[in-house]
């Protein structure tokens, strides 16, 4: 004879069991969160893992732990994030340059793009093309027209071939038609300095960076190189308002894990970081470093990176760049 017990007497277990996954999601992180920073500390992006790390560790209830890994333009730290195990236990910052840049300059690259996985857009940084005061140019324009007079003979800086200041230098002079002598430095610093200094005509650089030496007097500058106008200078127009419609070259950092994290982590992960550059104080200290907080979906972040990968890529292609 086969027994069968009562419906009710198996309600607590169904109910039970159809809990447990649920339980289980809720359960992560039951200890603590590497985050790598593919730089040293103090820049941008070990900024952005601390505050942004401290904001989940204390929305999570484990700590996320910064972990600087140092080397080859980033590519040694992202390298570190794609081949970690992808439990939600190793996330980490990743410039726009090392997932949409760098596959296509580098060709030995010890990681794919397809090995990382987009958590969130943490921050946009506003790059502004300014030109030593006493280069003859005072708009995109006039700058275009000194360029064709007299070709390669105006100069740009940047921190090092194939930085984003380099490929917005190339990406002009592709869709300007222009001969430019790139000028690459180690750093930011000694290459705004020689432009101040009037021994380089020009050079993109981060609004922070520049803007002090823009109200000196030292540097003009000539546009923003975001497709939108800059609260920092809303008088200054867009290059891409100056004639080049398309032109679009702006810095950004973000919140990846390695592929195959599971999807709940992933989504959990965005909505706490979206909630934590929702709040004035958070934006405060972005600011502080000239930085614009990000936000939006894993999927949005995704299709970011494929829209970069494709624009650098062909920049790359066709300006011939090599890494130093």
């Amino acid at each position: 004879m086969i027994l069968r017990r009562p419906l009710l007497t198996l309600l607590p277990s169904l109910v039970l069991a159809a809990a447990l996954p649920s339980a289980h999601a809720q359960a992560y992180p039951s200890k603590p969160v590497r985050v790598i920073v593919p730089f040293a500390p103090g820049g941008p992006a070990d900024v952005l893992a601390r505050v942004t790390g401290q904001e989940l560790g204390d929305a999570l209830g484990q700590p996320f732990v910064v972990e600087n890994k140092v080397g080859a333009a980033g590519n040694i730290g992202v390298d570190q994030i794609a081949k970690a195990a992808p439990d939600g236990y190793t996330v980490g910052i990743v410039p726009v340059g090392n997932v949409a840049v760098n596959p296509s300059l580098f060709p030995a690259l010890p990681y794919k793009a397809s090995e990382l996985a987009p958590v969130a857009m943490l921050a946009t940084v506003e790059n502004v093309l300014v030109v030593n005061a006493e280069v003859p140019a005072r708009s995109l324009k006039e700058l275009i027209a000194l360029a064709r007079q007299k070709p390669g003979t105006l100069s740009f800086a940047s921190p090092g071939a194939g930085s984003q200041a380099h490929l917005a230098g190339e990406l002009m002079a592709l869709e300007a038609d222009l001969k430019l002598i790139h000028v690459p430095y180690k750093g930011i610093g000694p290459a705004i300095n020689d432009v101040v200094g009037g021994q380089v005509s020009m050079m993109f650089g981060a609004m922070s960076a520049v803007l002090p030496h823009v109200k000196s007097g030292k540097l003009r500058a000539l546009g923003v190189a975001s497709l939108k106008r800059s609260a920092a200078m809303p008088e200054l127009p867009t290059i891409a308002e100056q004639g080049l419609p398309k032109f679009e070259a702006v810095s950004w950092y973000a919140l990846m894990a390695p592929a195959g994290t599971p999807a709940t982590i992933v989504e959990r992960l965005n909505a706490e970081a979206a909630r934590s550059l929702a709040k004035p104080a958070i934006r405060e200290k972005f600011a502080a470093q000239g930085l614009e907080p990000g936000g939006g979906k894993p999927e949005e972040l995704a299709a970011a990176i494929r829209t970069e990968t494709a624009r650098w890529g062909e920049v790359i292609r066709k300006q011939n760049i090599k890494p130093d």
